[in-house]
């Protein structure tokens, strides 16, 4: 027999190995471009596996409810893009806007099972929506997962008494000052740029969240402007040339 048929014959000893099917192909977490921030950040992949035969993805216009105060918490949501707003109706009618989550944020978590708060979307949200009870009993079963989530819930604390430092002992300026700062930490965070940050919040949202009105905070961020210590682009852009400077000024220096 010739060489080249002795060739052709033999086995293809050093053949590539073929790639192990990916046991998350086609399940909505296949393609999650916060996993790193997210609650499932702690899982192994056959973990979750499990994790994703519960989840679904839901898409939320602006301005679009998500959850209502009061209602029966039957789901809980990460926020895998766009921007939630978090409120509470006061009796007289008044709203206050308690927060603003982010892709990575976790949303949803109740007291007796009821939500002890609204939310709704800013701008266009994509969520990841879990039953309540099908994640519980995963919690049980991954205590690691569980004491992630402790940890964000804890997050949310630290933000809770920031926000009431905002509300009752600072100015419309440093209010306003501190608010982007938080944005911009927030976006480090994700592993985006400090600067410049996504403000896809209303002037009265923002009003609404720092206690000052819409004329307030409008008048507020032009004067910002003005004196050079943010850009105001298209698109709900703010650039912040000197940090430092804006941390002064939400400082009250």
């Amino acid at each position: 027999m010739s060489s080249s048929k002795q060739d052709a014959a033999a086995p293809l000893i050093n053949a590539a190995p073929q790639p192990k099917p990916d046991p998350l192909a086609g399940t909505p977490c296949a393609a999650c471009s916060v996993r790193d921030l997210s609650l499932c950040n702690v899982l192994r992949e056959d973990e979750m596996e499990i994790l994703s035969q519960i989840v679904t993805t839901v898409d939320v216009a602006p301005r679009e409810p998500i959850i209502d105060e009061g209602e029966v918490a039957g789901s809980l949501f990460n926020v895998t893009g766009g921007a939630v707003k978090l409120y509470k109706l006061m009796p007289d009618g008044r709203r206050q806007i308690t927060g603003f989550l982010f892709a990575g944020d976790f949303l949803g978590i109740a007291l007796n099972d009821i939500y002890a708060y609204s939310a709704e979307a800013v701008n266009q949200v994509k969520l990841c929506r879990f039953p309540s009870t099908k994640l519980e009993d995963l919690l049980s079963q991954f205590p690691h997962m569980e004491k992630r989530l402790l940890g964000m819930a804890s997050n949310e604390l630290v933000q809770a008494q920031e926000h009431m430092l905002l509300l009752g002992r600072k100015s419309a300026k440093e209010k306003v000052c501190s608010f982007l700062l938080s944005l911009s930490r927030r976006a480090e965070k994700r592993g985006e740029q400090p600067s410049p940050i996504s403000v896809p919040m209303s002037r009265a949202d923002i009003g609404d969240y720092l206690g000052l009105t819409t004329e307030t905070v409008s008048r507020t961020f032009t004067n910002l402007k003005r004196d050079g210590f943010i850009r105001l682009l298209e698109g709900g852009i703010v650039d912040i040339p000197d940090m430092e400077k804006l941390e002064e000024l939400a400082d009250g220096f």
